[in-house]
């Protein structure tokens, strides 16, 4: 008995050893007095003129809705700022890249949405890219690839969701699998042009951007800071290229809300998932805010722009409905957004809303320790569940 009593602190000793790193970065992860809610929604921007509409009846729909501050949900938008000029390119016999940008005429009814919805504090623009892929890549696959030779010929606006998945990457060339790095000077070049766009057509400097399919390195996060994004919007993770079977892949490193990346930008995590059209109900949504409001984290739930188009769109606004009214009964503290706003709280320590009490700070680093993989089971094991439950008890 007392050899087995000398093991015990032994063994968790070893355990939390083996996890001294991600404890220690979950204990330095802010954490938030509020439940917080945001909805990010992706690929918004140059194409289908359709768009309008769908944007139309998501600012009408996110204004009937309001915190107890009286501020109304926020929807981040995600924004595509150029697609293929078909037309143009054709006329060129498909040697040449031409592309019609959001303040092109033929793209005002989209931008007077956008602008509206702006206006009315309900939509907050982030930079998604210049566009959806990388040009040259895409130009380079039509010449082997009939769906995007196809896809460059088209008689209308096309949608980047019908280019194949690998593609759609734009910090990376991947008309070859495994895609290839791009150059730095090609990179600098790009996150030049598409912020000076963003700063243009919206008259303020990309503050968050969401790098398309989550795949980007350290030199896309230098060239974006030198250009004024503060934030980068994160999945928990990063990719750096497509690999061989088209998938993203490497750095794969894990990420919290609040660390920093290339030149101090910061990283907020969005991995909760709100997807109608991928049959996501309410019921998903308001899990992911009990998950991420027991771990005192903000609620980034993603969508994307195909929800709320087309067939899916009925269903996807009726979800979306439920889920704000259900959420807004269930946590009557809840705080609507954006993430520029959650981001700029952890960078000043917003105590506000960051918390700085001790147990209110150990209970979310409890409940974040469950989500550890492994990390419960060896604690369960070696009976380290015991300490833990008992500071658990203490910060009750």
């Amino acid at each position: 008995m007392a050899a087995l009593l000398w093991l015990l602190p032994l063994a968790w000793a070893l355990v939390l050893v083996l996890y001294a790193s991600p404890l220690l970065a979950l204990w330095h992860e802010p954490a938030w007095r509020h439940p917080v809610l945001v909805i990010e929604s992706d690929d918004w921007g140059a194409g289908d003129l359709s768009q309008a509409a769908a944007l139309d009846a998501l600012r009408a729909l996110l204004k009937h809705h309001c915190d107890h501050t009286g501020r109304h949900p926020v929807m981040t938008l995600g924004i595509v700022l150029a697609i293929a000029d078909t037309e143009a390119i054709r006329a060129t016999a498909g040697h040449e890249y031409l592309r019609i940008t959001l303040d092109d005429a033929r793209q005002a009814p989209v931008l007077a949405a956008l602008r509206a919805g702006i206006a009315d504090c309900v939509f907050a623009p982030q930079l998604h890219g210049m566009e959806h892929y990388w040009p040259p890549a895409v130009m380079a696959a039509a010449q082997t690839d009939r769906r995007v030779a196809v896809w460059l010929a088209g008689n209308s606006l096309p949608r980047t969701e019908d280019l194949p998945s690998p593609l759609q990457s734009r910090w990376t060339a991947a008309a070859v699998l495994p895609s290839l790095p791009l150059s730095i000077p090609e990179i600098n070049e790009a996150a030049a042009d598409e912020t000076g766009m963003f700063q243009r057509i919206f008259g303020n400097a990309a503050q968050v951007a969401v790098p398309t399919t989550f795949v980007w390195n350290d030199a896309v996060e230098r060239a974006w800071a030198a250009h004024g994004v503060r934030c980068i919007v994160t999945p928990g993770t990063r990719h750096e290229y497509r690999n061989a079977q088209g998938r993203p892949a490497g750095d794969g490193r894990y990420i919290l809300n609040g660390e920093r990346g290339q030149n101090g930008v910061l990283y907020v995590v969005r991995d909760q998932y709100f997807e109608p059209a991928l049959g996501h109900r309410a019921e998903q949504g308001l899990a992911a805010l009990a998950r991420q409001t027991a771990c005192a984290r903000p609620t980034l739930l993603e969508t994307h722009r195909f929800n709320f188009m087309g067939e899916p769109a009925d269903a996807a606004f009726h979800e979306l409905e439920r889920l704000l009214s259900e959420a807004c009964i269930a946590y009557p503290a809840l705080r609507f957004l954006s993430t520029q706003e959650i981001a700029e709280a952890m960078a000043h320590q917003d105590m506000q809303l960051i918390e700085t009490r001790l147990p209110q700070r150990l209970r979310a680093w409890l409940a974040r320790t469950r989500t550890l993989p492994h990390f419960t089971k060896l604690a369960r094991l070696t009976g380290l569940v015991l300490p833990l439950w008992l500071l658990g008890k203490w910060a009750a």
